[in-house]
């Protein structure tokens, strides 16, 4: 029987790895439809998408996988819950049960029409006419609630009581994608916990800027001086280099909306935009996406394919780039080294600036229409206005004709601003014309995450602040490496972080965090 079993894990893990490489082309061309592919090629690479949706769909479902794991999982093979044989079956099993509920028909048709409807969404935000990308956006959240109603049933995703008596059934279904275990009803009240602690501390450090003179635009305006953008690049990718990312395995475009894709062992890809009048655009985007990147790129090369080569969930991923963004990348420590590095390179925008005055343009805080460019107090107040916008899409309580103006009455409620476009307003994000739905809830899952986790480093790296200060951030990356990355989905995400910081995930360390720090900057 264990020869019977050993032989059907191995045909499993060879099926996994085949599936890795036909989701690596599927990246590969995503990837190229963002940075390189004409806009007349998009109708053929909506063909091509679907070709190889339909073909990853139908070697998923296999009727032979779902044998094969049920030969393992009946085998000692997995009697050790985090060895490799359990962790790989563990999560073959639950994406085999999430697919074969898939018709192959849904999977391509999504596949083609998010791929169009990316290029609509471009174009759309380009003029700033939702009217434009409105009618891709609908066939989009049709296909979704299929997806989410197809998937509702599986125990481990959606309802445990089954569909139609769970009213989040269809919303948690997709939730799972991006973060196994997560549920809408548990994030509500999380989000909601957040925003009681959020809001005052924002007041709080509004009052503060006021005193200090730093209100409004004046509080980050040295960064919206003129940064050449030739010299941006070269600042950035010296940045991203000395955090960690290589180079050799990967590289940094031009898009217009910022993403990393991992297309496999050796070859990370992040991009980003440029503007002469805001710097933090480039080089906090490239921070974010670093982040990303150094997850994948220390992810166990010989496990690719396998859930044990890949992220634990978006919310993970997240965490590592939010971790280098803002707990490292706006941190005084990052800075004592980075800033004259900076006024070098930039001396006509920032040789009449203090490395505490440039501290306090990057750590500025006031409500803004942009969720990329919002600072890191509000920005979860960004996310939970998408939450409740996208949950009220799919289960039609919102029509999507009505989504700029339901946009616009959160982010007046919200944030005390309304955008004056769509472009800034809800044409901003790629993720629904991808159809992503589900995916931002994990934007906080990740801060919240960061902030644990960097604690937990700060407390075992007694040096790690002279280290920052030094420019050397390899001593981080390492205990992240052991810490998270080289784990993959051994661990669902609730669990590696509790093995990571000796806690479960808990909001106060990003409470306590944001209090620390601006209460250092600006005296609260």
């Amino acid at each position: 029987m264990l020869t019977t079993a050993q032989t059907a894990y191995e045909t499993l893990v060879a099926k996994a790895r085949e599936l890795g490489l036909l989701s690596s082309c599927s990246a590969l061309l995503a990837w190229d439809e963002q940075t390189s592919m004409p806009t007349g090629g998009s109708t053929h690479r909506g063909e091509q998408m679907a070709l190889l949706a339909g073909l990853h769909h139908e070697r998923a479902t296999d009727p032979k996988i779902g044998e094969l794991l049920s030969i393992v999982e009946a085998s000692d093979l997995v009697a050790q819950a985090d060895s490799a044989p359990a962790a790989n079956v563990r999560e073959l099993r639950r994406a085999f049960e999430r697919r074969t509920r898939l018709p192959r028909e849904l999977v391509e048709e999504l596949a083609r029409t998010t791929s169009l409807a990316q290029q609509e969404w471009i174009a759309a935000r380009r003029e700033s006419s939702f009217p434009r990308f409105a009618p891709w956006l609908e066939k989009v959240v049709r296909l979704k609630r299929q997806e989410g109603d197809c998937l509702a049933t599986i125990p481990d995703s959606g309802s445990q009581t089954g569909g139609s008596h769970n009213e989040n059934a269809r919303y948690d279904a997709l939730l799972e994608d991006y973060e196994p275990g997560a549920k809408t009803a548990e994030l509500a009240g999380l989000f909601q916990a957040l925003k009681v602690e959020l809001v005052p501390l924002i007041r709080q450090i509004g009052e503060a800027s006021v005193r200090l003179g730093r209100a409004g635009s004046a509080g980050d305006q040295i960064l919206r001086r003129t940064y050449p953008l030739e010299r941006q690049k070269v600042f950035v990718e010296a940045a991203a280099s000395a955090v960690g990312f290589d180079f050799e395995r990967g590289r940094l475009d031009v898009t217009a909306h910022p993403f990393c894709t991992g297309i496999g062992p050796g070859d990370t890809r992040i991009t980003t935009r440029y503007d002469q009048h805001q710097f933090g655009d480039a080089f906090f985007g490239v921070l974010h996406e670093v982040g990303h990147g150094l997850y994948e790129q220390g992810l166990p090369a010989e496990h690719f394919g396998t859930p044990l080569g890949e992220a634990a969930s978006l919310g993970v991923h997240e965490s590592q780039s939010r971790l280098w963004e803002n707990a490292v990348g706006r941190g005084r420590p990052f800075w004592s080294y980075w800033f004259p590095v900076a006024r070098r390179v930039f001396y006509e925008a920032l040789r009449d600036v203090s490395l505490d005055a440039f501290l306090a343009a990057v750590n500025h805080v006031t409500p803004s229409l942009i969720r990329v460019q919002a600072d890191e107090v509000t920005y979860n107040l960004h996310i939970i206005i998408r939450f409740e916008l996208e949950q009220a899409l799919l289960s039609g309580d919102l029509p999507v004709g009505e989504l700029p103006s339901a946009w616009n009455q959160k982010y007046g409620e919200t944030l005390g601003i309304a955008p004056g476009s769509d472009a800034v307003g809800c044409l901003q994000d790629i993720h629904w014309s991808a159809g992503l739905v589900g995916y931002f809830p994990t934007y906080t899952l990740g801060n919240i995450y960061a902030a644990q986790l960097f604690a937990r480093a700060k407390s075992e790296l007694e040096g790690l602040d002279g280290s920052l200060e030094r420019g050397q951030s390899a001593e981080l990356l390492s205990w992240l490496r052991s810490a998270v990355h080289r784990h993959g989905q051994c661990y669902r995400p609730r669990t590696l972080i509790e093995r990571a910081t000796g806690a479960p995930p808990d909001p106060s360390y990003l409470v306590a965090a944001l209090r620390q720090k601006y209460e250092e900057l600006f005296g609260l």
